[in-house]
């Protein structure tokens, strides 16, 4: 791989880690907690829907969506070149990792652009 795209490979992974580190824990403990015990009333649709009309919420969803797919993406490909080895198949895991989480980001920003 060129060495120009490195550096950006490196900020997408550690934008991805800090975004995953901060945010997943307060959603998956209103939605896998908080919400079912009935410790927080959970938002109706209509309110989440409405939410998710407004550009501010809908880039906050794309980048906690976006981000952390390329935190995988970049951790994924490592492990696969130390853990198991395979670091002759070096363009093909490039493009099967980084091509998963750009495929990933598209279809987050088609999905969430089209909520009218």
């Amino acid at each position: 791989m060129r060495k120009g795209i490195t550096p950006l490979l490196w900020a997408l992974f550690s934008a991805g880690g800090t975004v995953a580190a901060l945010f997943y824990p307060i959603h998956l403990f209103l939605t896998g907690v908080a919400f079912p015990l009935g410790w927080v009333n959970p938002p109706r649709h209509e309110t989440v829907l409405h939410w998710l009309r407004q550009p501010l919420f809908k880039i906050y969803f794309f980048v906690l969506i976006s981000l952390p797919l390329f935190h995988w993406a970049h951790r994924f490909r490592y492990t696969l070149y130390d853990g198991l080895q395979i670091k002759h198949l070096t363009v093909l895991i490039v493009v099967l990792c980084y091509g998963s989480a750009l495929l990933g980001t598209c279809l987050a920003a088609y999905t969430l652009w089209s909520i009218h």
